[in-house]
């Protein structure tokens, strides 16, 4: 006999997965999410990424994510800068992203930062289900989860989930999912949502926004510090006791890229949008902060050093994560 829970079962079930449901103790942590989808013909005998548009420029110029070089300077930055992680990019098995993981891992060990997946897309991409997905996470973990330099808490191996994996499925999916990943990996392991509310609470180990112009796109800077000032408590309210994030972001112009009109525009404002959302983050005291982007070039998003900005949010973000962590 088969037995088919509903939503509402799937969800209280959710209810009963150890995931979260003890103390904040977490280690504080600044994460960055990286991008390693860049190829240039002098290293990877093509183009990638670079030709679809970017807002800037890397200071370096175009770079290719398969360099050692370009992967050591740009973690040496990181880790100079406070930021203690980067959640990398990933698609599939196998691809140029996938390729790269290794050198990633293994630089990032080197220098002493963390590391963990954002997880773009269920298995399979034109119809997806749970079975499918976490056979595809359990496969992603058997291969680097247990690698020292992947980030970690409570000893589980963390995986961050955006908003796209988690619509295709629906939070009554994701139940299911990270059901049969802990019941198939030894440990568990630990599932944090590109969503803030409390439903997904109840569903993942911790919550995140991966983007937040859509709601301070076309705002003055002082609209962006009241907006920031009201809605990160929020945020970390509706964590409760799973982890709570903030994401802060220097600025947002995809408009470079063939994207529908209009697009949502976050100006940088000369620095200060950075600063001034790093200084609501810190007051609204988050587990961790998470950093939009450290590279994604398309969507004008990145701290990297640019020849627009040169090295003005890096230098930023040093001084606020010190900030940060010394709130207790």
């Amino acid at each position: 006999m088969i037995y088919i829970m509903t939503r509402r079962q799937l969800l209280a079930l959710a209810v009963t997965i150890p995931a979260g449901a003890f103390a904040r103790s977490y280690n504080r942590e600044v994460l960055a999410f990286y991008y390693d989808w860049y190829a240039n013909p002098k290293v990877s005998g093509e183009w990638a990424h670079w030709p679809e548009g970017t807002a800037h420029q890397p200071l370096q110029g175009r770079y290719d994510s398969h360099d050692g070089k370009v992967v050591e300077q740009q973690l040496d930055e990181m880790k100079s800068a406070g930021i203690t992680g980067l959640i990398v990019s990933w698609w599939r098995r196998g691809d140029f992203q996938d390729q790269g993981m290794p050198l990633v891992l293994a630089t990032a060990g080197r220098i002493g930062l963390k590391v963990s997946l954002y997880y773009e897309t269920a298995k399979p991409r034109q119809a997806p289900t749970p079975k499918a997905t976490a056979d595809d996470l359990l496969d992603v973990m058997a291969r680097y989860g247990n690698h020292p330099a992947w980030l970690r808490v409570r000893n589980k191996p963390v995986v961050f989930v955006y908003s796209r994996s988690l619509n295709e499925l629906r939070l009554s999916g994701w139940v299911e999912v990270i059901t049969r990943v802990n019941r198939r990996y030894r440990g568990g392991v630990f599932f944090v949502g590109d969503e803030i509310s409390k439903a997904s609470a109840k569903v993942f180990d911790g919550i995140h926004s991966y983007n937040p112009t859509s709601q301070t796109a076309n705002m003055t800077i002082d609209q962006i510090r009241a907006w920031a000032h009201v809605t990160y408590p929020k945020w970390v309210a509706a964590a409760g006791k799973r982890i709570s994030s903030v994401t802060v972001i220097p600025g947002y112009d995809d408009t470079k890229l063939d994207r529908a009109v209009p697009r949502p525009t976050t100006s940088r404002y000369g620095g200060e949008t950075y600063r001034v959302l790093w200084e609501e983050a810190i007051a609204a005291n988050p587990d961790w902060v998470l950093i939009t982007s450290w590279n994604e070039w398309h969507e004008g998003s990145e701290i990297e050093p640019s020849k627009e900005n040169g090295d003005r949010e890096l230098k930023a973000t040093g001084e606020l994560a010190r900030m940060w962590r010394r709130k207790t």
